[in-house]
């Protein structure tokens, strides 16, 4: 949206004191040709900003102005991010206070021509992203772990592993991730001398430890979590393998998308595909989502328990 952009240009600017404009563009993934029209847009409105050509040159703010952005503390600006990314920040009212606050903030230093639209869009437009039939799951220590994360914290935990182990951490937080509305710290447990993973809902307590501690240079997140991600899923491929053979026709193959097929063999309109279910117990729950469209040939035991379920079914309907 346009006014997110102006908003962010704005911050930018004031933040860093002067930038290019194949910066901005770069920044906030549009062409250098809108950024100028932004600017254009912004100076009619007021706003005192500058260009200035040359190698050191660059988009500025007349000296002695400011559009009172330094009224944002840190966790403002770690709101905006986060919620610029799509990213709901845990649930609690406490975090939905701090981003109306911080929202607000911004507002109130838009030209007056703004107020109209935002008013508008305040009433016109509404966001629900809570789920149909369930709460969100809290994450009672999310606040701490984000400001260990952001000021670069060692952090002491009290952690919950999924089998009801209770250890205690100090950890050198490198980063968070979010995965489906999940939250994963990132950190180097001091305990293990390794890099692992935690996952925030898990975490029952924590300290902020005024210690120092230095990421590695080459460390990446997202390298880190997408190889974590490549990891497991081989490991699940290893480990959990149950091939089903089932036969379709052709015209039907494309409804069968999302199944993890490792072998095809094609013969007139027929087609055999043998695909990883991974379990029986699993073949049996996700079996029903494919029974429209192709026959179950192989195994034997899960084609006769699909046969029982479908007779119990016509027992019912007759």
């Amino acid at each position: 949206m346009r006014l997110h952009r102006l908003i962010a240009i704005l911050l930018l600017v004031e933040s860093r004191g002067k930038m290019k404009a194949n910066d901005l563009a770069q920044a906030l993934e549009t062409s250098v040709r809108s950024i100028y029209r932004d600017i254009d847009v912004l100076a009619e409105a007021g706003i005192p900003l500058l260009s200035t050509p040359g190698p050191n040159g660059g988009i500025s703010l007349m000296k002695g102005y400011t559009v009172n952005l330094s009224q944002l503390h840190e966790e403002d600006v770690i709101n905006l991010y986060l919620t610029g990314m799509g990213i709901h920040t845990g649930g609690h009212t406490h975090s939905g206070l701090k981003l109306k606050t911080t929202l607000l903030k911004l507002e109130k230093t838009l030209p007056a021509s703004y107020q109209t639209d935002i008013q508008k869009a305040q009433k016109r437009f509404y966001f629900d992203n809570t789920p149909w039939w369930s709460e969100r799951l809290e994450i009672p220590c999310l606040e701490s772990i984000r400001a260990a994360v952001w000021r670069s914290h060692k952090l002491w935990i009290e952690y919950h592993k999924i089998n009801g182990v209770i250890s205690n951490r100090k950890l050198q937080p490198y980063g968070l991730v979010v995965k489906k509305e999940e939250w994963y710290l990132i950190a180097y447990c001091e305990k293990a001398e390794q890099i692992r993973t935690f996952k925030c809902e898990r975490i029952a307590t924590t300290q902020l430890i005024d210690e120092e501690y230095a990421i590695p240079q080459d460390f990446s997140l997202e390298g880190h979590w997408k190889q974590q991600e490549r990891e497991f899923k081989q490991a699940c491929k290893e480990e959990e393998i149950y091939p089903v053979l089932i036969r379709t026709n052709k015209s039907r193959v494309v409804s069968l998308h999302g199944l993890e097929i490792m072998y095809r063999v094609e013969e007139g309109d027929q087609i055999t595909l043998t695909v990883n279910m991974y379990s029986y117990e699993s073949a049996c729950t996700n079996v029903w989502g494919i029974l429209g469209q192709a026959e179950i040939v192989e195994p034997l035991k899960l084609r006769k328990y699909v046969k029982e379920q479908v007779n119990l079914i016509q027992g019912v309907y007759n």
